[in-house]
């Protein structure tokens, strides 16, 4: 039965998808604009770049962030792999990997700036799966072909790479909120079932923080910490917590507009401020992103982390044996990751599709999963006729690449977590808002919220009211 909204009663009658889509283009046009008055950038308009005929010999280039599993990691090494194809093929096409500097945020500045001006510098990006919308609509990559998606690929990842009906992308690898926690703190504290399996809620969680802090390990200050900086982190945090606290609760519907109301953004304020209570959250965790946060955690100064898959390779070198455990995060966990497009302006746009095709295949995937990602396949996790032919050696937890490959694994040679909690958390997990204004929902979101860390944080009711008119300004309803 689908949710009630007594406000959303004056609303205009529902508009197609193929009209409603054309109202998303001016906005996020707009928007595009400006990164290239202030830089002077190109002096392209934004629109769609002309399909070229044929595709042109040369380097496929494509653009990422950098590589969570270290020096010549495992992206780096599938590219080298389908070159090697391709040499022995005698194909005029290679691939080349162009890792963008900064954070996320400045990344995908990087990328819309670039995209936008309708250069062809970028044959293929590896987008947040939240950015999917807003390159789609902007007509800043092209549509791929439905065969991509097929039904191995995790169903709740497969829809990260939709919009309008369309293909768009092709899940590289995902992502999903997990809890590590410390078994040996645990023992400390006179607890004597340290397996916490897939069935610890907050209320465990939060009884298990008293014992720690009734009978604290060396060196520990609070039971947990997560990312609640003024950035992405925040959101996602929230985005679980209001999911948590609304079960069917999205924020958006699926045209991305602004679908909530004032009692639901008060349930979900109401949950993330009991998840960041005093007595059971690292303080530091108001300013903390993902390194930092990984950080308290290996110093012990904590017992219980909200962490991403990639954590799992470094956390289990630095606590080797039994020491360290993952299971799913209580409640609902959002569903994080990366998608491979076209971009528009491309050259080689079949070509590129092709090198897209073989990134995300089978055993691609595999190699992904055996070497820290969080695959975007089944197979990957239960199929052991799949195998990785490619990046046979171990990944380093550590950046330089020193370092041997301690991960636990199962008789596969699969992380020891991966088929039994990481796919189930995967196919549990939830989205944040899906539209093509997503940078300006995730800025407001994020600056309204900042009010509950503060000394004088207003009530749950105030809050939602206030996050409620912002959201109204940024978002279409």
């Amino acid at each position: 039965m689908p949710r009630q909204h007594p406000r959303r009663q004056h609303s205009p009658r529902r508009l197609p998808r193929r009209r409603l889509a054309a109202r998303w283009v001016l906005p996020v046009a707009l928007a595009l604009l400006l990164p290239t008055a202030c830089t002077g950038g190109g002096d392209g308009d934004g629109g769609p770049a002309a399909t070229p005929s044929a595709d042109v010999p040369g380097d496929i280039v494509v653009a990422s962030g950098r590589d969570v599993t270290g020096k010549n990691g495992v992206r780096q090494r599938l590219i080298d792999a389908w070159n090697a194809r391709q040499e022995k093929a005698g194909s005029d096409y290679r691939a080349r990997l162009v890792e963008l500097p900064g954070n996320a945020d400045e990344q995908r500045s990087q990328l819309l700036g670039a995209l936008q001006s309708g250069s062809a510098a970028y044959d293929v990006v590896n987008l947040d799966v939240t950015w999917v919308p807003e390159f789609a609509a902007a007509h800043l990559i092209s549509p791929l072909p439905a065969s991509l998606l097929d039904e191995d690929v995790i169903t709740p990842v497969a829809s990260t790479a939709r919009w309008d009906g369309e293909v768009y992308a092709a899940p590289f690898n995902s992502d999903v909120g997990l809890l590590y926690y410390r078994r040996d703190h645990l023992r400390q504290a006179g607890v004597q079932h340290t397996d916490l399996g897939g069935d610890v809620d907050w209320k465990r969680l939060r009884t298990l923080i008293e014992t720690l802090n009734d009978h604290k390990p060396a060196g520990y200050e609070k039971g947990w910490t997560t990312q609640l900086a003024a950035y992405e982190g925040r959101t996602v945090n929230a985005v679980e917590a209001f999911a948590s606290a609304v079960p069917g609760g999205t924020l958006t519907d699926e045209d991305g507009r602004y679908d909530a109301t004032v009692e639901e953004l008060t349930q979900g304020i109401a949950e993330l401020r009991r998840r960041t209570e005093a007595p059971y959250i690292l303080p530091d965790a108001v300013h903390s992103d993902e390194a930092a946060s990984l950080g308290d955690f290996a110093a012990g100064r904590t017992t219980f982390l909200r962490q991403w898959p990639y954590a799992y390779p470094t956390l289990s070198h630095t606590f080797p044996g039994d020491r360290l455990g993952v299971t799913a995060l209580p409640g609902r966990a959002v569903l994080g990751g990366q998608n491979l497009a076209v971009t528009s302006a491309s050259q080689r746009s079949g070509k590129a599709a092709e090198l897209i095709r073989y990134l995300t295949g089978k055993e691609s995937e595999r190699c992904l999963l055996d070497a820290g990602f969080a695959a975007t396949r089944t197979s990957a996790y239960v199929d052991d006729t799949v195998r990785c032919a490619v990046a046979t050696a171990a990944p380093s937890p550590a950046p330089t690449g020193e370092g041997a490959d301690t991960m636990p694994r199962d008789a596969a040679g699969r992380p020891a977590y991966a088929r039994h909690t990481l796919l189930p958390a995967l196919r549990q997990a939830v989205h944040r808002p899906r539209t093509p204004l997503y940078g300006a929902f995730t800025q407001t979101f994020t600056t309204q919220l900042g009010a509950l860390f503060t000394d004088s944080a207003p009530g749950d009711a105030e809050l939602a009211q206030r996050l409620d008119a912002a959201l109204r300004e940024v978002l279409p309803d």
